[in-house]
């Protein structure tokens, strides 16, 4: 084994044992190679002040080479800011300022130990990220029944994990924690599990309220004191859309520090908080009590990312940083939210209304992008491939009854004609 690699896992043993205990095959064995050609590029940078020969972009006249029909375009920027290649670990004051906007708007995680945000190319890399360093084959992996499809590819398909489900929500329609702590304390024999906590939750729009958040935390923090060491993954990519009542902040701040064998691990971005979906911008953040496990786990993130993609785009970075940093920022930010939540009560407001309450329930929602319709008599997909093909309508059928409907995307004067659609669409399968 490499040198570089059994001092990182010997950095996270002494810093806590059980971090590494949780580290998949992979995890234990990737590095950040510290002699390769990046950290010789980036030792050339700081010192090489005549000719600096080691780095594979092409320069001219002082600055990276570019094509003026694409410069024409990207004219309020720099050429440095675009076209180099970023750092494997993405343009430090973006992840300087992201972490200041994280801790700002999630006021738990004030003096709590935290590795600096590490950019990725969104979401979905993030999550990757964490099936790499932390799932091994046959690790348990729990989320609830209604969760966004791509887990099941992130961890089921790529690191063939044991995925355990159990119902988002109880009878009362309030998130199930006692199923989460069941599901948590059925891996005590293997002494491992991965949760994900994906609030405001896709597909249901739905994010529990205080006392939900501190059922959950408990539930997590029981498997802890069971001997179970529990990697609790915050997707927390709607974040900041929340509409009613309900916590307002990732519950990765309360966790941590909780326990030793709870490792929280944040993965968020600018993709839909910022509304910059193509950017790809994103960023995963660790917690720990030790500064070397913290320290340790970037190095071997960073090593996940120099052998998968590299380095993220440098254009859609800056174009972030620089919208973070504009003093319009916050306001920008406020004018469109009251645009979804405008949305997100008109929806709710017209369910309550009685129009159309013998064909369908809803599932309980408060933030987010979505809400799921519980449809009573006529199979989802029936109903799904009827409104394409005789309204021009789209929506997402899960499972049997479930329809998802995205009102992120429909002005709120249009809602009423798409559910009055959906509704007629019902009432013409219930006829055949």
């Amino acid at each position: 084994m490499n040198p570089l690699v059994e001092q990182l896992n010997e950095n996270i043993k002494s810093g806590n044992i059980h971090v590494h205990e949780m580290l998949s095959t992979l995890g234990k064995e990737i590095y950040f190679p510290k002699e390769g050609i990046l950290s010789q590029s980036a030792e050339a940078s700081a010192n090489a002040k005549k000719y600096n020969a080691t780095i594979g972009i092409a320069t001219e006249n002082g600055g990276p080479m570019h094509l003026a029909a694409i410069q024409e375009s990207l004219s309020a920027f720099s050429p440095k800011d675009l076209y180099p290649y970023a750092p494997p670990a993405g343009k430090p004051e973006l992840r300087t300022v992201w972490r200041e906007k994280m801790v700002k708007e999630n006021p738990a995680l004030e003096g709590k130990s935290l590795s600096n945000p590490i950019v990725t190319n969104a979401l979905t890399h993030g999550l990757s990220i964490v099936a790499d360093l932390f799932v091994n084959e046959g690790d348990a992996v729990i989320y609830p029944d209604k969760n966004w499809e791509n887990y099941e590819l992130t961890f089921g398909i790529r690191r063939h994990a044991h995925i355990v489900n159990y119902p988002l929500f109880t009878e009362d329609m309030t998130f199930n924690s006692a199923g989460l702590r069941e599901a948590l304390l059925a891996q005590k024999t293997q002494g491992k599990a991965i949760v994900i906590l994906n609030f405001p939750n896709n597909p249901t729009g739905y994010t529990p309220g205080a006392k939900e958040g501190e059922e959950i935390v408990a539930a997590i923090l029981a498997a802890a004191e069971e001997g179970i060491n529990v990697v609790v993954v915050t997707d927390d990519a709607y974040f900041g859309l929340f509409f009613e009542d309900s916590f307002k902040e990732s519950l990765f701040g309360k966790l941590a520090g909780l326990h030793p064998r709870i490792l929280p691990v944040k993965v968020d971005g600018a993709t839909k908080e910022e509304y910059v979906w193509g950017f790809r911008v994103g960023f995963i953040t660790f917690a720990s009590e030790s500064k070397e496990v913290l320290a340790a786990l970037e190095q071997k993130t960073l090593g996940i990312i120099r052998a998968t993609i590299s380095s993220g785009p440098h254009p859609s970075q800056t174009f972030v940083l620089q919208a973070l940093k504009s003093p319009d920022f916050a306001a920008q930010k406020e004018e469109k939210f009251k645009v979804m939540k405008g949305r997100a009560n008109k929806v709710k407001a017209l369910l309550d209304s009685g129009k159309y309450g013998d064909v369908w329930e809803y599932y309980p929602f408060n933030s987010g992008y979505f809400m799921c319709l519980k449809l009573k008599n006529v199979h989802a997909d029936e109903l799904r491939q009827h409104l394409i093909h005789q309204y021009g309508v789209g929506t997402i059928a899960l499972g049997e009854t479930d329809l998802r409907i995205a009102f992120s995307c429909i002005a709120e004067e249009y809602l009423e004609d798409l559910f009055d659609l959906i509704y007629q669409g019902v009432q013409d399968l219930q006829s055949k």
